[in-house]
């Protein structure tokens, strides 16, 4: 999974894999087909644990926006290493496009279980009353959605730290009731 994180499907070789993973070329096909299969399976199981950390971060916080808070501040990464990385997810969304029917079905099923937790943790921050009660709580799904894509390709892209904790605070105080 690192090696396909770090370097994209493309520029991956098949020796890349073999050294990383200390297996031989047959023992790869054996186990999982092919490059692709196995680039398949290293961003599923990505997509997995990503997910789990958004979840558990938007209902471990003390309120809802407060949840939505610290998902949004979990995508910040400190460390330079990791903030290179990008997230594999959005890294894979910009070498393949929505063209691969493959990385297409994987990538919904994904936003699916987040659209839902969003929606259901922006139900619960208007029902709390920390939100306008006339809050589009799809649309403002979408836009939390479309701000982690944000905040993933900005962190790659070399922005700061805090300016990317600055961009979340911002958005999570537009939400938040006047």
């Amino acid at each position: 999974m690192n090696v396909f994180w770090d370097r994209g499907f493309a520029a991956t070789s098949l020796d890349d894999l073999l050294g990383a993973m200390k297996i031989g070329r047959q023992s790869l096909y054996d186990a999982f087909g092919d490059k692709r299969r196995l680039y398949l399976e290293a961003l599923a199981h990505y997509q997995r644990g990503s997910i789990a950390g958004h979840l558990e971060r938007l209902k471990s916080a003390a309120s809802p926006l407060a949840g939505i808070e610290a998902m949004l501040l979990g995508l910040i990464p400190d460390e330079a290493g990791l903030q290179a990385k990008g997230c594999m997810g959005v890294n894979a969304i910009c070498e393949f496009g929505a063209d691969d029917p493959d990385l297409a079905t994987l990538r919904a099923g994904s936003e699916s279980v987040l659209h839902r937790a969003l929606i259901a943790q922006l139900q619960a921050a208007r029902s709390a009353g920390e939100t306008l009660v006339s809050l589009d709580v799809e649309a403002a799904a979408t836009l939390i959605e479309t701000l982690m894509s944000g905040i993933r390709v900005g962190a790659r892209a070399g922005a700061s730290p805090e300016a990317l904790r600055e961009t979340a605070a911002f958005a999570v105080a537009r939400l938040r009731a006047a």
